[in-house]
């Protein structure tokens, strides 16, 4: 492949939320392969329709791939290879395959990034247990305001916040990208799967680097998972979860009618494992978002099923240690969000009775950000972001 990205390119994000697809996972993600990852509406658009399940999500995605390379559109390409891949199920031979074939285009598309005496993004590989995690490091060409650590969620890929690292660099911030055990690369390639002691990598990166007065950003589940490692190390002075994400059954739980809620939880503590494995299948058959939310859930949390899955998922509640959380933090949600209703978001900021500061920021449809991760507005999103941190860093000063 000859074709590289020019280096020299102004970071523009795209902005916009699109009707895509009538189921709200389906939709969201197709708006997300949009917004983050490379893709082009007209040719999204063109395909959405025919997406009902997983299969026919992986037959499209990877078509609208074959297309784009046939017609020398790399940087498409590789936004539609790495998001056919999303809805594979595990033990699908395809899903490492296009995993690894869009994140090498990936890396030999924006080689410039990485080469030459003083390159732009270093890459580092810190060895964490068994494994190493893999980290980009950015450093402003100015003066630095700030070090940043930056992470995904539950089903993130570090590559599609590229962008992101390279705009908090342009705004004066030295940032270290990471993905952690169940994320990207460390779970497809290198088998290690999520820990709800999200302390344990995060203290491994900031060991490494000998980092200190650090802001942490978690997206998507990363609204747990920072405010969690923050919660037990104090070399984390600014905190932003990136979704509103005080307990993870709770999210999951939703929107379900409270009496169903009450029932499960019950089920549950009486260890009922084969009443709710035969509920979790009749709901999977049903729906295909929760077939594949059940299946990539025990895949990446290493359950065996629908009842050890649901058991792992009640450890990533921020209730028992949220009081240990010190530092000023930033709570983003989002008023359309398909996932997670940002009203819980309540019950989060009742639980941080010893935090520094709480800012709660909602973005709406107004601002085409009503969206999970606010995706359609990521401009907006960090610039928020980096304000916060100005006004924390000036109250730290006047201190």
């Amino acid at each position: 492949m000859e074709q590289r990205y020019d280096i020299n390119t102004k970071i523009k994000f795209k902005t916009g939320v699109y009707q895509l697809n009538d189921n709200s996972n389906f939709d969201f993600q197709l708006n997300r392969v949009i917004n983050w990852d490379g893709g082009r509406y007209e040719d999204v658009a063109k395909i959405s329709h025919r997406i009902h399940n997983s299969k026919d999500w992986k037959r499209e995605l990877i078509a609208l791939g074959d297309k784009a390379m046939s017609e020398h559109r790399i940087e498409n390409a590789i936004g539609y290879y790495r998001m056919s891949e999303f809805f594979m199920y595990d033990g699908d031979s395809d899903k490492k395959k296009y995993y690894k074939y869009a994140t090498d285009m990936f890396y030999e598309y924006f080689a410039d990034f990485f080469t030459g005496d003083t390159p732009v993004v270093t890459k580092y590989s810190v060895p964490y247990e068994n494994i190493c995690l893999p980290v980009m490091r950015v450093k402003p060409n100015t003066e630095s305001k700030g070090i940043i650590l930056l992470h995904g969620g539950n089903d993130s890929y570090f590559e599609e916040f590229f962008f992101p690292m390279l705009y908090l660099r342009e705004n004066g911030y030295e940032v270290y990208m990471f993905e952690g055990p169940g994320q990207g690369g460390v779970v497809r390639l290198q088998n290690k799967h999520f820990t709800h002691e999200w302390e344990k990598p995060v203290k491994t990166i900031l060991n490494y680097f000998n980092l200190d007065d650090v802001t942490v950003i978690g997206a998507s589940l990363g609204g747990y998972l920072a405010p969690r490692a923050a919660a037990f190390d104090t070399r984390i002075k600014r905190v932003v979860a990136w979704s509103v994400f005080p307990c993870f059954m709770d999210i999951i739980m939703g929107d379900m009618p409270t009496a169903v809620q009450k029932l499960l939880n019950v089920l549950i503590k009486l260890k009922c494992r084969a009443v709710i494995n035969a509920i979790f299948k009749i709901a999977s058959k049903k729906e295909p978002s929760i077939d594949w939310g059940l299946k990539h859930g025990c895949y990446a949390y290493e359950a065996k099923d629908a009842y050890e899955y649901a058991k792992k998922l009640m450890l990533y509640d921020l209730t028992p240690i949220a009081y240990k959380i010190t530092q000023d933090i930033l709570i983003l949600g989002a008023n359309q969000d398909h996932f997670i209703n940002y009203k819980m978001v309540g019950k989060e900021i009742n639980m941080m009775k010893n935090v520094r500061s709480l800012t709660f920021r909602l973005f709406t449809d107004k601002e085409q950000a009503q969206n999970h991760c606010n995706c359609g507005n990521t401009k907006l999103v960090f610039d928020t972001i980096c304000n916060w941190i100005e006004m924390c860093n000036i109250t730290y000063r006047r201190d």
